[in-house]
């Protein structure tokens, strides 16, 4: 996926800057990026590989060559950035968070006319290069996000630092990615993440709404572009990517984890001994449902942080299966002979859950009953980068409709309406595959109300199939 945090300060802002982007590390593992601005030396930028590295390992010895007190930072699942753009609209560097599904035909109608791509990423056009041309496609910023908005399908929010040392921010047309301004004396940030911001000491000021554009230096927030009335702001990021400290829409994420957990206990008369999170997402959720079922939580599983504290480390999908396997510590001592309900955030391909039911059974558990924070992963998203799939068929559930069917499309919705006849089935055969004693999903109605926006206002796309471009 990725996050970002920018800063505009009355002083020196590397700290800042460099603290601030280190806090969205949990959003992305493939590159990293950070660039300042002074007026005397121009851009200072420096971008890094993570896939085997650290944030702070990679940066912290070259942080006295930034300079300036207004910078950028990346994390990012996609391409090198920040781009360093020089055009009418003047100097600015620039980072995304964003996905582009039709990057193929935007590439070839510049190409024809006449533009060219300078930044190659894994031999492939750098999407936000591609968002900076478009940007200096108009006659103005402003009217250049705009063009952003109108053309690309998919999301892209966006931080540009200006040759004036200003931020300028931009959240995607339907809000599918958060933006969250913060101030302290002095300075302002901007962040895809609340929780960058109170070891900072700054105060969460206010959201930018969808399609919003907001210009900051380190006295004023300025809005260039009014808010669009609708909103998709995704569901997945209370459900997985979002650190359990952080808000999105003054929504906490633990909160929204402990609900759901809560409401779906209250409804679970399944006899148990305990009650245990899968380490780090579903543990909030697990909480909620040992209070809610009124059974003791456990910690049977532990998280080894020490050399693997990321959740998608490595990019190939082996290894990360393999580390996601040695990451997860099961304690024999609580699990052996005992009835055992598990709390997870979601069910993808299935692989890494397959594992690690493996593992309990190894330890001696006696059932193992998981529980699934969300509805079952129906439709592939279109929307942000919420996964490295490929194919829909790597789904656990498309595989299954496949099996059924003869197709992986036919009688799509169908099988994503809770308790129909195909829902059960298929949450039965995923049962079976896992190994599990019993399986039970969350329902996209219970996830909407613990989220408590309208449920226009929420993308549950990749549960029902609902949203648009």
């Amino acid at each position: 996926m990725g996050g970002f945090f920018g800063t505009v300060s009355m002083c020196p802002c590397v700290n800042d800057l460099f603290y601030g982007t280190d806090y969205h590390t949990h959003l992305g593992t493939r590159r990293a990026g950070m660039a300042t601005f002074t007026k005397e030396e121009g851009f200072q930028r420096s971008i890094h590989n993570l896939e085997n590295d650290y944030f702070r390992s990679k940066f912290e010895d070259e942080l006295d060559k930034f300079k300036g007190n207004a910078g950028i930072g990346v994390i990012s699942d996609t391409d090198a950035q920040p781009i360093v753009i020089n055009s009418h609209l003047g100097r600015f560097a620039i980072v995304t968070v964003a996905k582009i599904t039709n990057i193929g035909e935007l590439e070839s109608e510049m190409l024809e006319n006449k533009q060219h791509f300078a930044e190659l990423s894994s031999g492939k056009t750098n999407q936000t290069e591609l968002v900076a041309l478009l940007i200096v496609q108009g006659k103005t910023i402003v009217e250049g996000i705009e063009n952003v908005y109108r053309k690309v399908k998919g999301s892209c929010s966006l931080l540009m630092l200006t040759d004036e040392g200003k931020i300028i921010a931009a959240r995607d047309k339907l809000g599918r990615t958060p933006i969250v301004i913060g101030k302290k004396d002095g300075a302002y940030a901007v962040a895809s993440e609340t929780t960058a911001f109170p070891n900072l000491g700054y105060s969460e000021v206010r959201n930018i709404g969808p399609g919003e554009i907001v210009s900051i230096d380190a006295e004023n927030l300025e809005q260039l572009r009014k808010p669009n009335e609708k909103m998709q702001i995704c569901s997945f990021l209370w459900v997985y990517y979002g650190f359990p400290t952080s808000s999105y829409e003054n929504i906490n994420v633990e909160k929204v984890r402990f609900t759901c957990g809560e409401t779906m206990g209250k409804e679970d008369n399944t006899d148990v001994d305990c009650v245990c999170g899968i380490p780090d997402s579903g543990v909030g959720m697990a909480y909620g449902y040992a209070a809610g079922m009124k059974k003791p939580y456990k910690r049977a599983i532990s998280k080894y942080t020490p050399t693997w504290p990321r959740s998608f480390t490595p990019s190939n999908q082996t290894r990360r299966e393999f580390v996601a396997k040695m990451k997860l510590i099961p304690n024999e001592a609580i699990l052996k002979g005992k009835s055992v309900l598990f709390c997870d955030d979601s069910i993808v391909r299935g692989t890494q859950l397959r594992d690690n039911v493996k593992m309990l059974y190894d330890c001696g558990i006696r059932e193992a009953h998981v529980r699934i924070s969300c509805p079952p992963l129906v439709y592939g998203c279109n929307y942000i980068g919420f996964t490295s799939s490929r194919s829909d068929l790597e789904l656990i559930t498309r595989r299954i409709i496949q099996e059924q069917e003869g197709d992986m499309n036919k009688n799509l919705e169908a099988y994503a309406t809770t308790d129909s006849p195909e829902y059960k089935r298929m949450v039965e055969i995923i049962r079976t595959k896992l190994g599990l004693t019993s399986l039970r999903f969350n329902t996209v109605e219970n996830l909407v109300k613990a989220i408590g926006l309208p449920k226009c206002q929420i993308c549950t796309h990749c549960f029902d199939g609902s949203s648009y471009f």
